[in-house]
């Protein structure tokens, strides 16, 4: 503990100013609609087509090593 008894913070950490801006400017998320849900309904769709596009990829991607492995 430093000198005045109170733990010496790092630079990264902000300062009083900081925490207050966050917590009353800034504000939580929750206000926002669609947020946490990843926005519209069609980037939601999109989102879930690339994923399964990734999925069906990596699964070829395996399949095919396996296959080169086994010859």
């Amino acid at each position: 503990m430093s000198e005045g008894g109170a733990a010496k913070k790092s630079a990264g950490e902000g300062g009083r100013f900081l925490r207050w801006a966050y917590r009353y400017l800034a504000g939580p998320a929750e206000g926002v609609q669609g947020a946490v849900q990843g926005g519209s309904a069609e980037a939601r769709e999109a989102w879930k087509r690339d994923l399964a596009e990734r999925k069906r990829y990596s699964r070829e991607q395996r399949e095919r090593r396996r296959a080169e492995r086994r010859s």
